[in-house]
């Protein structure tokens, strides 16, 4: 109507009759309290009053309308957010690729990334902070109530500083590390890593003992590297670390790891299904 400046014109694009239209102006008007049209016999005008209120209220009908797209496409799985924690040594080769696949499938879906320890990962899965989280199989199998796809497998290696004396050597036995500073990941933050200790020195026979502890992989890195020490890592740290460690094969070879994804259990929506099919995708490639 404001902008037609004729009842009838007016009436005809909105598909009602004049007298319903006027009525529902007049009605209008007596809710707000002002005029906003001024009315001659030949034509109508806005006051300046309607043509403030046309200007704000059609700037609030383009944007309910765009909530409404945005709240549809987020209801059809095509928007909206997926937040996902993850452990950078677990991971490093497994994220990038998925998420461009999936972004590249669904790119009004923002994936949130959350470096976690296993156990604030848990946390976050509980508390419904996460949608997904990348752990070990291990210990999404010990929490209730959630669900698990396996992703990959991680051999684990034994991480030396370039400087180590076995820096040239591809092989070293159990046996060996019995008179070296072993160094690793925080047991209490990573509890799930000394299990991994017992499992890889039970064909030993003794039960080693860190000489450091740390609760981020940079700082692990970074002593291993200085010759601190040396550690039981996956073989994934060598990605994260860039070539300033090596990677040695341990004899017996020790049971690789089970890396994947978990989530509450409930119904998926799309984008949930879609992310952890790139997830799987990714780990087959690798």
């Amino acid at each position: 109507m404001g902008l037609e400046e004729n009842v009838t014109r007016a009436a005809e694009k909105l598909h009602v009759s004049q007298p319903a239209l006027s009525r529902q102006i007049k009605d209008l008007e007596e809710e707000l309290g002002f005029a906003l049209l001024e009315r001659s016999a030949k034509s109508v005008a806005l006051t300046d009053a309607g043509r403030v209120f046309l200007d704000e209220a059609s700037e609030v009908l383009e944007r309910l309308e765009q909530g409404i797209s945005a709240a549809r496409e987020a209801a059809e799985g095509e928007a909206g957010e997926l937040h996902v924690g993850y452990a950078p040594s677990l991971t490093v080769r497994i994220l990038p690729p998925t998420i461009r696949a999936f972004q590249a499938e669904l790119p009004k879906v923002k994936v949130k990334l959350y470096d976690m320890s296993s156990e604030e990962m848990l946390a976050g899965l509980r508390e419904r902070k996460l949608d997904f989280a990348f752990m070990l199989e291990s210990k999404a199998r010990k929490a209730q109530s959630l669900e698990f796809r396996a992703i990959r497998e991680e051999r684990i290696r034994l991480a030396v500083g370039l400087s180590h004396r076995w820096d040239q050597k591809e092989i070293v036995s159990l046996g060996a590390l019995k008179k070296e500073n072993l160094i690793g990941y925080s047991l209490e933050e990573y509890p799930e890593y000394g299990d991994l200790l017992r499992r890889v020195f039970e064909p030993a026979r003794y039960r080693p003992k860190l000489s450091e502890e740390h609760e981020s992989v940079s700082s692990l890195i970074a002593s291993i590297e200085a010759g601190l020490g040396v550690s039981i890592v996956s073989e994934s740290l060598g990605c994260v670390a860039g070539g300033r460690i090596r990677l040695l094969e341990l004899d017996p070879v020790p049971d690789p790891l089970t890396v994947g994804v978990a989530w509450v259990g409930r119904v998926l929506d799309r984008r949930e299904e879609s992310f952890l099919s790139h997830a799987e995708s990714a780990g087959l490639q690798l």
